[in-house]
């Protein structure tokens, strides 16, 4: 069988959707699920900043909707928050400094659970990590999956509401993290006795590299579709190719 690679699409069902906030603008998203079956859990994910290059094509978002519904059977919602852009389109409206995207993030939750995908997980990256702390731990949201959280606008008081939560949480944190590195991590994190810190030799802030998408992806299926971990390095079905596998922004 062939060996997976960076810029494989595996076979999905995938539709362009449009979130609507409760403020009134339009985000422009993806929604990817497995090809022939129900999805047994959803990712709703939140993209790096977008001032920074951030956005829901960012690389490990877009490897996930590339892979987890054909290796795991997982849903896949990406979206551009507000005044984001990229190839999909641009979101309506202006970056807020992660305030008015609580209602970008509340947009997210609301079509998942109207759609009916189940156990939905939030899985924030950077930038998007703030806005899952902050406006994320909702009743019809399960747990959250942290990527190189900068803790830069979360607070204690949000950190205290997903602690009294008891949902569970993974944070993955690189060695050599750009803002917040494993050993602070874990005593800012100590608020929330639930949170698993878990620190990832080698890599840096944008997880750059096939080795350390392979472990993210392996990360967020072990905690979210145990059954299905690890994932296989290989793939005998159909697949597409990107044009190129752009290393990320955010």
């Amino acid at each position: 069988m062939p060996e997976l690679r960076s810029n494989m699409i595996l076979p999905a069902r995938r539709e362009q959707l449009t979130l609507h906030t409760a403020d009134g603008l339009a985000l422009i998203g993806e929604l990817a699920v497995p090809e022939s079956t129900d999805p047994k859990a959803t990712l709703l994910t939140l993209h790096p900043l977008p001032t920074h290059g951030g956005m829901m094509d960012s690389h490990v978002l877009r490897k996930a909707a590339a892979r987890l519904p054909a290796l795991a059977e997982l849903a896949v919602l990406r979206f551009n928050t507000r005044g984001t852009e990229s190839e999909a389109g641009r979101s309506e409206g202006e970056f807020d400094a992660a305030e008015d995207e609580r209602f970008d993030v509340v947009a997210a939750i609301e079509y998942a659970e109207f759609h009916d995908l189940p156990h939905r997980w939030l899985v924030g990256w950077s930038f998007g990590t703030d806005l899952a702390l902050m406006y994320g731990c909702d009743p019809a949201i399960e747990g959250a999956i942290l990527l190189s959280p900068p803790l830069r606008h979360a607070r204690p008081e949000h950190l205290a509401v997903w602690a009294e939560s008891g949902k569970p949480m993974l944070v993955l944190v690189p060695e050599f993290d750009d803002y917040l590195r494993p050993a602070e991590a874990a005593r800012r994190f100590a608020a929330i006795p639930q949170a698993k810190v878990v620190g990832v030799a080698g890599a840096r802030h944008l997880w750059v590299g096939e080795t350390y998408v392979r472990r993210v992806l392996d990360e967020i299926v072990a905690v979210v579709r145990p059954q299905a971990a690890p994932l296989p390095k290989q793939w005998d079905g159909p697949y597409q190719m990107e044009d190129a596998d752009q290393e990320p922004d955010g």
